[in-house]
Order: structure tokens, then sequence, then C-alpha cells
């Protein structure tokens, strides 16, 4: 026989934004319930390749009333490590997370008002069901692959994966393998395989790229001292278009910059953005120099950012020379085709990126292309529905690994003065 319970906020993926979440509302005395369909760090430790990094550096994995413990804070852990970090963390704080429990829908009770106890009832797939007066979706911006609509034109001799189900170069067919994509995905997978002895060709698309370290000081301090993080998470800062995704930083094994020039150097191919197939022939925008050229300028915009702040502060910081930068000498235009057959090309990895899936919210609370309507990237549409990790319009700030504090206590904070506010209780809603 199906439950029914009642938690006063349900919060639905135990990722570190649902996780942020729970333990912000812990820290205010405020109860919550946190559904994952599989455990917690599902996607970090089962649904990204082996040897993914954080972009971002180890320091910026923080938790609320907690930061990074490690041995190598000016490092990039890996993915699996931050999923074992989150455990931990899980664990330590006795957040109270149900895993393996999956959602299969979100329902706002006819007639429930907005002062009402229960605004929300999610139905598990086992039938039962939970109210609560709250409901914060965490299940992030990029929870389905996206694989262009061209990938049904290619001859199904080719075996083809999204970067989500892509482990290691031997999980792969022997063969060249070509990756579609420059972005963080996209250039660590091809530097993986290209290390690993495959012939790599690399399909670009527009991005940035910064420095890992630079002056002595990784990349992650730099934001911080000289209020970079803007720059790091909006796309198309400094007059460019629209740039997908956080910059491409360091390599996993912390060699140096991971950009199209090492990549170029170290024998993976470069070829145009993809437009069109033919069964094994793929049609490519002829823009390798051009997409290089606007990433290395990229790259310099950052190392100019932190030398005008060391100049302007008058740190006594030594300077770096030669100044990194990308490296264009190896780079030229590839041409307007590629002959997968001509090359051996027998795989392609489509790092093409992931979209938003909502489904399980009400109707009501998604706009026509199913995308929740929300503000600022936190706030529903509704009274008591919030948002973890969904990109801000042209802002990823919500995204990023180090604003799971920020995000957690706001929402936290919210549901605190909500509780206040429609309750009639003379608490204060101001919280520490």
């Amino acid at each position: 026989m199906a439950g029914l319970e009642y938690a006063e906020t349900v919060v639905i993926g135990a990722g570190q934004q649902g996780c942020g979440v729970a333990a912000a509302l812990q820290e205010l005395g405020r109860e919550s319930l946190v559904l994952e369909r599989g455990e917690i760090g599902q996607a970090w430790e089962h649904e990204r390749w082996d040897s993914l990094v954080v972009g971002s550096g180890s320091r910026s994995v923080r938790f609320p009333g907690w930061a990074y413990d490690g041995d190598d804070p000016d490092g990039a852990m890996s993915g699996r490590e931050l999923a074992r970090h989150l455990r931990r963390y899980a664990e330590e704080r006795d957040l109270p997370v149900r895993q393996h429990t999956t959602v299969r829908e979100v329902e706002c009770p006819p007639g429930a008002s907005d002062n009402d106890t229960v605004r929300f009832r999610t139905h598990l797939t086992t039938g039962d069901v939970i109210e609560s007066r709250n409901l914060v979706a965490a299940v992030g911006g990029y929870a389905a692959p996206r694989v262009p609509a061209l990938a049904s034109d290619i001859d199904p001799s080719v075996k083809q994966l999204h970067s989500r189900d892509y482990r290691n170069p031997d999980s792969l067919p022997d063969g060249a393998v070509l990756v579609v994509g420059a972005g963080i995905s996209g250039q660590q997978i091809a530097d993986e395989l290209a290390g690993a002895g495959r012939a790599v060709f690399l399909s670009v698309g527009r991005h940035h790229a910064w420095p890992g370290h630079y002056r002595g000081r990784s990349l992650f301090e730099w934001m911080f001292a000289f209020s970079l993080y803007e720059d790091f998470v909006t796309p198309g800062i400094g007059g460019t278009a629209t740039l997908p995704g956080l910059p491409v930083t360091a390599r996993k094994d912390g060699s140096g910059d991971l950009n199209l020039g090492t990549l170029a150097k170290k024998g993976v191919v470069l070829v145009g953005s993809t437009r069109a197939a033919e069964q094994r022939m793929l049609f490519l925008a002829d823009n390798v120099t051009i997409i290089a050229a606007e990433s290395a300028r990229s790259y310099r915009r950052v190392i100019d950012k932190i030398d005008a702040g060391i100049l302007d502060r008058g740190f006594p910081v030594p300077a770096q020379k030669p100044v990194p930068e990308v490296d264009l000498e190896c780079i030229a235009d590839f041409g307007i085709s590629l002959d997968l057959a001509r090359h051996d090309i027998t795989t392609i990895v489509w790092c093409t990126g992931f979209t938003p899936d909502y489904r399980i919210l009400p109707a009501g609370v998604l706009d026509e292309r199913g995308a929740p309507v929300q503000h600022k990237g936190i706030l529903g549409a509704v009274p008591g529905l919030y948002y973890a990790g969904l990109p801000d319009g042209n802002s990823l700030a919500t995204v990023g690994i180090s604003a799971t504090v920020e995000n957690g206590r706001f929402i936290a904070r919210q549901i605190h003065i909500d509780h206040v506010l429609r309750s009639g209780s003379s608490a204060s809603v101001i919280t520490a």
C-alpha cells in the first residue's frame, strides 16, 4: 500500500547543490528531506568520464560550513573525488538524504492556497507520496544530454556516444576518434585520448580558455582576489558572442594549461565546427583559426586583468616570463569536410552539452519549451518553489560548484522568511 508522509521542504537531487540546500536549512534549524534517484554525487561518480577534473580547482569545492580540506588545494580534483567529498560531508552533517528514490512527478494540490502547509505533493515511482510546504528542484540545469539532429544522418557503422556515456580510451573501438565540441569536456577527453596514443580529431566550437595558474597563484585565488568570478561564469564577456560553458583550464595531470594550442602540439587534429552529415562525410565550417584566435583573446584578457590588479594594488608578486598564452603557431584551418572512412574514424564522442529536464514539475511552472519560469535562477513561479543550480540567463554563476554555499544559504533564508511572514510569527526574518 502506498504511503503518505510530510516534510516541510522536499529537495530533489543529492548533488552538491541539493546537499548544500539541506545543510543550509539544517543551520537554520529547518527540516528537509532530500530525494536522490541514485546515490549522493550520482552524476560525478557514475555519469562522467573516469578522468574528469573540476575545472575551477579544488579550492572551489565548498559546502555550507565546510571548505576543501585535502592535501592539494591548488590542484584540480577528479569528479569521483568530489563525489567522495560530498558523501563524507553528507554523512558528517547527518543530512536527511534518501538514496535510490526516484520522483515520478510533483503536483500542486488543486485549491491549495499560498498559506497552506501542503503546497506540493511529490509522487515517487513506488507509489508513495510526500507532501511539503516547499520544494527545491536541485536536478541541475544540465540534466539531459544534447546531441545535434545531424547525428542521425551519420552511417550507423560509426559508434556515437555522448560525453555522459564516455568512460576512458579502452572503452572505445579501435580506430581514430572524432570529439565534437571544444568546451571543458571536449578538450579533456581529446587530451586523454591523444595521451593514450589514439588518433584524435577535435571539431571546435566557441569557448573560453583561462590559465590554471599564473604568477605563483591558482586561477581560483586570482578570481577571489580581483573579483573575477563574474567574468568566469558569464559567457560573452569582452564583446564576444555568447560562449557556452565555463572556461577550459588545466590538464588532469597538472602539467600545464589545456587549450587548442596544447592539443595541436600533442597531435590532435583540429577541424571546423560540424554543420551537417551524410553517411561518412561530415560538412564543416572553415573556422578553426577564427575559433582559436577568439580563445586566445579570452585567455589574454584574464592575464591582463590579473596583471592590472597586481599593479593597481602594488602587490610584490614576481612576474612570470614568458607570459603564458594560447600558442597559435601549430593551428591551421582544416577545410569544409571530413571523410570519416578516409581517416579511419570509427567513433564520435559528442561533447555538445546538456539541457535541463524538469518534466517532473507541474506544467504550470514551466514555459512553452519546458524550461522553468524563474527569477534570478533561484525563485520559482509559485510560492515555495526554488531551484538550485539553474543557469540565470547569460550567467552560469548559480551553476558553478563554488556557488553551492551561496545558493544553499539564499534558498534557506527564503524558506525561513516565507515561514515567518506567512505564519504570523513574531520571530525575526533576519538570519546569521
